[in-house]
This record gives structure tokens, sequence and C-alpha cells, in this order.
């Protein structure tokens, strides 16, 4: 059984919002040094989930953004529900009393290196259902975004992302697809199901986001070359396509004109967010009307901020952070 929470208990009209994303939330236990759960007995407590993350990237970049997706009856439901709120995203999250809040679990065994187990199966989460998406109407938003880890988590789900996709294609709503690969949630079905997901939504969305080896799985090329992949990804049919590229920046394709930008360099702390926050930050300056170039510069930015934090979207910048000049007093008087 479930019941629509409202942001701050009063219905906040989705005709404010610019962006509409819905996904798993889901919990986060971290260890705060380095080393395993097995000898390590203090953890600090979070969030998470990519399409979350996403929208409290764009709230912070001061686009209006709606998250939609099922929690539990329970704390982490709760927590997921009142951060992404405080963060300013409007949140329509119905509440599943018949399942818990799914739980991802980071450790740091070794510097530099973080290690990700998630406990998800049977989630709230998971149990999206295209009913959930009665709560909204797509056509008040500007822009759809999903992610390919929506689709792997079960039956409902990937038929709440296809309903989804309809009514954004009726209501003539861009949908941006970020590919998003998890091995863990195609365990069973090979790569061959989660490629031949990934096609049928790249072919029904406006823009792609991809890492280069998502892009390789996605077109069945090697993953070397960026923009042979672009390519291969823009023939499946949207008009925009962004390789990720990770400390070697990112190349974008529109208009068949490829556009790359270098990343920005920073001593990394962890790198779990930083792709969400690029996605975040290419969408935040699309929607501001800012060039190809424009949208890599902030996508880069944006997430090497992320990269300077430990938690998955607590180091996303406002663009007030990544206004302050280079070298600037790092402390505010």
């Amino acid at each position: 059984m479930a019941g629509v929470v409202e942001p701050g208990g009063v219905a906040a009209p989705a005709a404010a919002s610019a962006v509409l994303t819905l996904g798993e939330g889901l919990g986060v236990l971290r260890t705060r040094e380095i080393g395993s759960l097995a000898h390590l007995g203090d953890l600090a407590v979070g969030t998470g989930g990519a399409e979350g993350n996403v929208a409290i990237g764009l709230a912070r970049l001061g686009t209006p953004v709606t998250w939609l997706g099922r929690v539990g009856d329970d704390g982490l439901g709760r927590r997921i529900v009142r951060e992404l709120r405080a963060e300013g995203v409007t949140v329509v999250a119905p509440v599943d009393t018949m399942a818990a809040t799914g739980l991802l679990i980071k450790e740091s065994p070794s510097a530099g290196r973080t290690a990700v187990t998630y406990y998800r199966a049977g989630s709230a989460g998971s149990r999206l259902s295209p009913s959930d998406l009665d709560a909204v109407d797509i056509a008040d938003f500007a822009l759809l975004h999903i992610t390919g880890i929506t689709p792997a988590l079960s039956p409902t789900a990937r038929a709440t992302i296809d309903a989804v996709l309809d009514r954004a294609t009726d209501a003539g709503i861009p949908v941006s697809f970020d590919v998003n690969h998890r091995s863990a949630l195609w365990a069973g079905t090979g790569d061959g199901e989660a490629s031949e997901t990934y096609r049928s939504l790249a072919a029904r969305s406006s823009i792609v986001f991809a890492g280069a080896d998502e892009a390789a799985l996605v077109t069945g090329l090697a993953p070397g070359d960026p923009e042979a992949l672009a390519r291969a990804l823009a023939a499946l049919g949207p008009a925009e396509v962004v390789v990720k590229l990770g400390e070697r920046g990112a190349v974008a394709l529109r208009d068949g004109e490829l556009t790359g930008r270098a990343a920005v360099a920073v001593p990394v702390v962890d790198t779990v967010g930083a792709g969400d926050a690029f996605v975040a930050g290419y969408l935040a300056e699309l929607l501001r009307g800012g060039s190809v170039a424009d949208r890599l510069d902030l996508a880069v930015r944006t997430g090497a901020a992320a990269c300077l934090h430990p938690g998955d979207w607590e180091g996303f910048p406002s663009r007030t952070e990544l206004e302050r000049p280079d070298g600037a007093d790092p402390v505010s008087r």
C-alpha cells in the first residue's frame, strides 16, 4: 500500500519544475576511515541514488527539479525525502509499507579506492509502478531525465520507464538518458540484455550520456575512440551525445560537430557521484541556453568538485561556489 508524501505537507505544483527525474533513493552507510568494514566500527549515514543526486546537483545550480521515487516506511526513506527537500528538490515519494528502503554501503579499503555494496533486492524503490506517474503531469516539465539503473531494478520499474517515455513523447518533452550501467543489476541476464535495453532507451531520448565503457557496451565498438563512440550512439537517434571520459574530460556531439573539454585536475577523495554531478552541470547549462562548450565547461567543473568530498552528493557545488576566482581566500569572513 502506498501514500503520496507531499513536500512540507503541502502539494507543490509540478509546473514550478523544469526537470522531472525518477528512480530509486538509497540510504548510504560509509566508513569514516580507510579500511574494511570487517574491522571498522564507525559509519556515517547519508543518502544517495543516481537520479536523486542529479536532482540535488540541478537544484544547487538553480534549476527547478522534481524527483519521483518510492521509499519505505522507515527512517532511511524519511531521510531521503527530508534531504532532497532540504536541497530544494520537489519530492513526490509514494511510501511503500510492504518493502524497505534500499541500502548502499561504501568502504575505502585503501587510499583512493572505494568499494560499493548494494542491498536493494525487493526494495521499495525497485517497486516503482506506472501508476506512481499519475502524481505528476509530464507536460508541466521542460525535460525528463532517466538512467539505465531504473529499468534494471524490476519489471514494474522497467514498465514505469516505458510509460513515462510514452508520456514524454506524447507531450513533446525532450528526454535525457544517462546509461549509468550497473553490471550487478544485470547478473544472470548478461550484457546482451543490458545493451539492448540501453539501445532502446537511447533511441527514444534527445540526449544521451555515457562513459566510454558504457558507450562501447551499447554500440559494440572498442572504448578507445571517443568520437567514434559518440557518432555510433548518435546513429541510434538522439540529437545530442555526451561521452564522459573521467580524468580525460568529455566530448559532446551535436549537429555532427564534436566539442571536447579537458578535465579539471583535483585531489580526488571519492569519485562516487561525480558522473551525476557532471550530468547535472550539463543539463543546468543546457536549460539555461548555454552553448555545448559552456555545458561541457560547467559539467567538468561540477564533476571535479564532487570528487573532493566522500559523500555521494554533498560536495556538489552551487553557482556561487563555482564563480569564486581561483586562488581566492578559502575562508569566508
